[in-house]
């Protein structure tokens, strides 16, 4: 609840300081005179639209702060409060242990503004956030929200309560998941496709390379066998001659080396005796002579084993080929081909598991659409049932402002497709509130058949009906009595009035009727001295309510008739609404009640 609210540089007004307690506030005065920089301070607190020119004239900014009590259901005051300790603003608590908070705002005149939230600068959306949870602004252009579809479903869910706030709890659920399954199978469309594609390319090479069956060093081997038997015949050739160089036949007079060094030796054998230093030299010789018959028996080995075989050339070659078209596919070498097939069955292994997952959201998808389906028409069902409890509380509101003939109901329209396209987050149905003002007359939508005081009185007559099913801190009412008069005024009137025992209720009006049923009445009032212009504000006692209706009443505040007037609508109101009472006992009684059950 709103306990105070300052204004400075705002407008026509300089500064204005309004006070203003629980029940019903009516703010009047003169066309022109500034009521609206009241709402426009208000919704400046609640994050509204910052316009640099609602600056005074002159003035370098505009400040306005608003004093406010959250009170209200526990769930509501810890959201608040909570917001309010993640900005890390103050909050007070006095002695009756109701939290207080200070909220401000300030405008600049070359544009921008700064928003304060106990005590702590805030982005504007943060008073947004509070303001949403505890304050409820009704105007011209709220009336025209309320006409549309979305918004009259809205405030029937509200006025349900867990009738469909239950199920609708459980298909928003529901509707979040399939909405992730969707997200997920759309984004992975293209992934398949890639998916598929490298599939195929795996398995081709997969089957290549095992076709070929390559062996480690394969490669190596093919390419040292091939240099072999093409060379045979050169490479036989040379190893026999050095092997004759060697070690000859015994048939050849050619000295050999193995005969040179035989020679040498027995050479150093036969004069050893006299040095023994060639003893040691001998013996090596000796060695060499080993060593060379070895070497020359392997040549000779080698040169018998060397084979011209062009058919097992011919088959090498063509290996080769093989595994070259291999490696230059899959790997440098043929070590690196066998890697790759490894690794690429792996890999296959993987994206065939892949589309196992695929598989698995596009069942989950199905199952989630029949589920949603069927939470659907669950929400559908209970949307109808308190439709019909619903249209019937409206009417008998609207009845008693002055349209004794007047036909409401609430249609709600619900999509037969099960299609994920015709689900929205709220459900499929749409609600429409159809009003026929008079008898014969046909029953089309509010927003096309109501002129403007007729849906005055729908928008009044539903926030009537709301109010015991969710109740705000604080409602505003900006001239909700546009183009209401007579007798329907008194009713309008009345209707805020019993809406202001549940909760705080501020109402700029123009109507005597209306203002007559203010438990505080508020005037502003504009003078200038000839150059400037400046608003005023009064909180008025009850010869200056009377006065004042009297001016509302008939433009004059001295007149006889007009004040004799005023009195019996001020009168009228206070022997209603002192009907109204409880009892103080029983009152006490249901205080301590409520307090226990909460």
């Amino acid at each position: 609840m709103i306990e105070e609210l300052h204004l400075r540089e705002l407008g026509v007004i300089d500064e204005a300081t309004l006070e203003f307690g629980p029940g019903l506030t009516v703010v009047t005065g003169e066309t022109g005179a500034g009521k609206t920089m009241v709402l426009t301070g208000l919704a400046l607190l609640w994050g509204g639209r910052a316009d640099s020119s609602t600056v005074r004239s002159g003035a370098d900014k505009a400040i306005v702060e608003g004093h406010v009590t959250v009170t209200g259901p526990a769930e509501l005051v810890d959201r608040v409060l909570s917001r309010v300790e993640d900005a890390g603003g103050d909050v007070e608590v006095d002695a009756a242990k109701v939290p207080r908070l200070i909220i401000a705002r300030s405008l600049s005149a070359q544009g921008g503004s700064k928003a304060y939230l106990g005590g702590r600068s805030v982005p504007a959306g943060v008073l947004a956030d509070v303001g949403e949870s505890l304050f409820a602004v009704h105007g011209q252009d709220d009336q025209q929200r309320l006409m549309s579809p979305r918004h009259q479903r809205a405030l029937l869910d509200s006025y349900a309560g867990e009738q469909v706030r239950a199920p609708l709890a459980k298909y928003r659920q529901s509707y979040v998941a399939l909405r992730d399954v969707e997200v997920a199978l759309n984004r992975d469309e293209s992934f398949e496709r890639q998916r598929l594609q490298e599939l195929d390319v795996l398995r081709f090479g997969i089957e290549e390379v095992d076709a070929a069956a390559p062996c480690v060093g394969e490669d190596h081997a093919i390419g040292s066998e091939i240099e072999r038997l093409a060379h045979s015949e050169s490479l036989r050739e040379s190893t026999s001659q050095a092997h004759d160089v060697l070690h000859g036949d015994d048939a050849d007079d050619a000295a050999d080396a193995v005969a040179l060094i035989v020679s040498a030796r027995r050479l150093l054998e036969s004069v050893q005796q006299h040095d023994t230093a060639l003893v040691a030299l001998a013996t090596q010789l000796g060695e060499a002579v080993a060593v060379l018959a070895d070497v020359s028996a392997q040549l000779a080995t080698y040169a018998d084993s060397i084979d011209a075989d062009p058919a097992r050339l011919d088959s090498l070659q063509q290996r080769r080929a093989d595994l070259t078209r291999l490696t230059r596919k899959y790997g440098a070498t043929v070590d690196e081909v066998i890697e790759w097939r490894e690794d690429a069955a792996k890999r296959l292994e993987r994206l065939e598991a892949a589309g196992a997952d695929l598989d698995e959201l596009a069942a989950k998808r199905k199952t989630l659409l029949q589920t949603l389906h069927s939470l659907a028409d669950e929400l559908s069902g209970a949307r109808c049932r308190a439709a019909e409890v619903f249209e019937s509380a409206v009417l008998q509101e609207i009845k008693a402002l002055s349209m004794p003939d007047a036909a409401f109901s609430a249609v709600v329209r619900t999509g037969p497709s099960v299609e994920v396209a015709d689900f929205g987050p709220d459900g499929v149905d749409e609600v429409e509130f159809l009003l026929a003002a008079h008898v014969g007359a046909e029953p089309v939508g509010v927003a096309r058949s109501a002129s403007g005081g007729e849906r005055s009185r729908v928008m009044l007559a539903i926030e009537v009906v709301l109010a015991g099913a969710d109740p705000v801190a604080t409602m505003v009412f900006d001239e909700v009595d546009a183009g209401v008069g007579g007798r329907a005024a008194v009713e309008v009137g009345r209707r805020l009035a019993r809406l202001a025992r549940s909760t705080q209720v501020l109402v700029v009006t123009h109507l005597p009727q209306v203002a007559a049923f203010g438990d505080q009445h508020i005037r502003v009032t504009k003078d200038h001295d000839g150059r400037v212009t400046r608003s005023s504000v009064t909180n008025l006692k009850d010869d200056e309510r009377t006065r004042e209706l009297a001016r509302m009443l008939a433009g004059l505040e001295t007149s006889d008739t007009a004040l004799a007037h005023a009195s019996e609508l001020l009168e009228m109101a206070q022997v209603e609404k002192t009907s109204w009472r409880t009892p103080p006992r029983t009152r006490a009684k249901k205080a301590v009640k409520t307090k226990s059950d909460t």
